[in-house]
Order: structure tokens, then sequence, then C-alpha cells
């Protein structure tokens, strides 16, 4: 917001509003996700409850992973908008290829698509790595959980869907860690269970509020250009 002050000289003044962390909830989601997939490809669910699968995913995951991902944009944290967004996208459309296939149907193009997608959560996962440890490790776990469903999709074979489906249950035990642990540090304010934190990943926690403001000016929404 910009102001007159006295001798005609404009000023502006930055407004910030504190918003609880969305990490934990896209990473319950993501847990949600993983472990209802991995149901069907270790035949814990019938084959028939694929498209019941598939609703979940469209229907609870998605949109939760792209409710985190707008909070996390909103909290100016791009890498957990990032993931957050690209995790939504491929769950939304994983859902999508389920409920309008047949069940226990392979999709090419699904494989296609998540082999892309992680090769996306390598990118917010390398930036994370500087700052916050275990939400990097649980993008790339994602990644590789992405890329093994999408070489079952491409070939059809029982022991990548077996592979996939236990890399699966993986992502889910992590995914649960670092939500559990990323709530307890936002609501106590302090790191209970280790996060990994490091360089401005340990600022952003432990630093003073001149450390989280210092550059603000230099961000997206308060630059001129992005």
């Amino acid at each position: 917001m910009s102001t007159l002050r006295p001798g005609n000289e404009w000023s502006s003044r930055i407004f910030l509003r504190p918003i609880g962390s969305p990490l934990p909830l896209g990473f319950i989601a993501l847990g949600v996700a993983s472990v209802a997939l991995t149901g069907i490809q270790l035949k814990w669910l019938p084959v028939s409850e694929t498209h019941q699968v598939a609703l979940a995913l469209l229907a609870l995951v998605g949109p939760l992973q792209f409710l985190a991902a707008v909070f996390g944009y909103f909290a100016r944290d791009s890498v957990g908008g990032t993931g957050m967004g690209t995790l939504s996208g491929a769950w939304f459309f994983t859902g999508a290829v389920l409920v309008t296939g047949s069940a226990g149907s392979t999709s090419r193009a699904l494989g296609l698509v998540l082999f892309f997608a992680a090769a996306a959560l390598l990118v917010p996962a390398v930036a994370a790595s500087s700052g916050k440890v275990l939400a990097a490790a649980v993008l790339v776990v994602a990644a590789v959980r992405f890329a093994l469903t999408a070489v079952y999709e491409f070939n059809a074979g029982n022991t990548w869907e077996q592979i996939s489906g236990w890399w699966g249950l993986g992502v889910c035990v992590i995914a649960l860690y670092a939500a559990l642990a990323f709530e307890m540090e936002d609501t106590r304010r302090a790191t209970i269970l280790p996060t990994g934190r490091r360089g401005d990943g340990y600022r952003a926690l432990h630093g003073n509020l001149a450390d989280e403001v210092d550059q603000v000016q230099h961000e997206a929404g308060v630059r001129e250009q992005l």
C-alpha cells in the first residue's frame, strides 16, 4: 500500500499476514493417496473398488493438496506451493484415468504423465534440500513412487506393480511422519521431531522478524515483475 508522506514523498508499506503451515495437510493427503493406490496394487482391495479409489483421489486428495499449494504460495513458500501443486495435479489426473478406464487396466498416457510428474517433483525437492531436508525427502520418495507406477503403466508387469505398491506404503509412512513433525513444529513454535532444518530453513523458525522481512521487497507479489 502506498501513502503520501509529509513533504509530498510517497512511501510503500507491505502487509504480511500470518497463516498456519499447509505442509501437514498436504503430506496427510499424500499418505491417503499413496496407501489407497497401494491397496489396489497389492490386491488388498478388490479390483472392483478401483473406481472408489479414484473418487478418493478426485474428491479428497486432489482438493486438499490444491488447497495446500495455494496456502503455500500465500505463505511465501514457492517450494511448498510448487510441490503440493504438482502432487495435486498428478493425483487429479490419476483419479480421472482410474474412474474413466476399465478396472484393472493400465494406461500409457497415465504412465507418461507420471514420468513427467516424477521429474517435476525433483525441482522443489532440490530447492527444499538446502533448508528443509525432511520436506525434500518426502518429495523425492513421492517422485520415485510416481516413476515406479509409470513403469508399471507402460509394462503392465505384476512385479512392477508389487514394487510400486510396497514403495507406496513407505511413502505413506514418511508422509505421516512429516505431517506430524511439521504440525508439532507449527503449533509449538519449536522443533520437537527432527525435520532436517538448516540454513534458511533453520532461520525461518529460529530467526527474528528482521531476518524474515529483510529481502521481502524482492519477492514475487512485491517486486514489479516475476
